[in-house]
C-alpha cells in the first residue's frame, strides 16, 4: 500500500483496534487460478506472533482456499471510515482557491501464508468463537450449542479453517496531516455536520493536537 510517511500508522495496538472493528475484511490471494478474493469474518489473535494471528473459514466449494493451502500469499484488507472531503472546506480555499478535491480514509493490511485444517475440533473452536464475539452484544445471545450437535457437525464438514500468521502489518490513516491547521480544522467541521455517519465517524478520527509540527 502506497502511504507517505505523514500517514503511516505504526502502532500496534491502533492496528489491532481497527482490525477488530472491521467486520467484513477482504481476503485477497493469488495462486493458480488467478487473483481471488473473499470477505470473511476473522477473529484476531494478538498475542500468537509478532503481529497476531488472524483465523477464519471458507465455504468448501470456495476455491480460494485450495490456492492458501497450496502456499499462496495472501493479503487481509481492513477498511476504515472513509468520506469525499470538498475543497470548500479548506481555508485556503477562501486565501488562493489552489485546492481540489481528496478522499481521506483509514486502512488496514496484513500480509501472510495460511495454514489451512478441518480438524472438526479446531473447526467447532473458531466457529464457537466468531459466534461468541458477534453475538456479544444481543440480549439474548445465540450459541453454537443451541444448535444440535448432529447438524454442527454435518455443517462443520462444508467448510474448512485457516490461521494465518501476519508477516507485515501496514497501517494507512490519511487524515489530511499534509494540511495546515486551518485547513484541518474546517474539514473536520465539514464532516462533522454531514448526514452521513460514515463521515462523522472519520471526524472523530481527526486530532490536531496530535498532528505532526510540520503539517501545522
Amino acid at each position: 500500500m502506497y502511504t507517505p510517511a505523514a500517514f503511516r500508522q505504526d502502532d500496534l495496538a491502533t492496528l489491532h483496534q481497527q482490525i477488530r472493528a472491521t467486520r467484513l475484511p477482504t481476503l485477497v490471494s493469488h495462486g493458480t487460478q488467478g487473483l481471488l478474493a473473499s470477505h470473511l469474518p476473522l477473529l484476531l489473535d494478538a498475542d500468537e506472533g509478532p503481529y497476531g494471528t488472524l483465523y477464519g473459514h471458507f465455504a468448501k466449494a470456495n476455491p480460494q482456499w485450495r490456492d492458501l493451502a497450496g502456499g499462496s500469499p495472501a493479503l487481509v484488507i481492513f477498511q476504515g471510515a472513509d468520506a469525499y472531503i470538498s475543497p470548500s472546506w479548506y481555508a485556503a480555499k477562501a486565501e488562493h482557491g489552489k485546492v481540489v478535491p481528496t478522499w481521506n480514509y483509514i486502512s488496514v493490511q496484513a500480509h501472510g501464508r495460511a495454514e489451512v485444517f478441518d480438524d472438526a475440533e479446531r473447526l467447532l473452536h473458531l466457529v464457537s468463537s466468531l459466534s461468541a464475539l458477534h453475538e456479544a452484544d444481543r440480549p439474548q445471545p445465540w450459541a453454537v450449542s443451541d444448535a444440535p450437535r448432529e447438524y454442527i457437525d454435518s455443517m462443520l464438514r462444508a467448510i474448512v479453517s485457516f490461521a494465518l500468521p501476519i508477516e507485515r502489518l501496514e497501517g494507512k490513516w490519511k487524515l489530511g496531516q499534509n494540511r495546515s491547521q486551518a485547513d484541518q480544522t474546517g474539514v473536520r467541521e465539514g464532516l462533522h455536520a454531514s448526514p452521513n455517519p460514515r463521515d462523522r465517524e472519520l471526524a472523530a478520527q481527526i486530532n490536531l493536537s496530535s498532528m505532526p509540527k510540520d503539517a501545522l
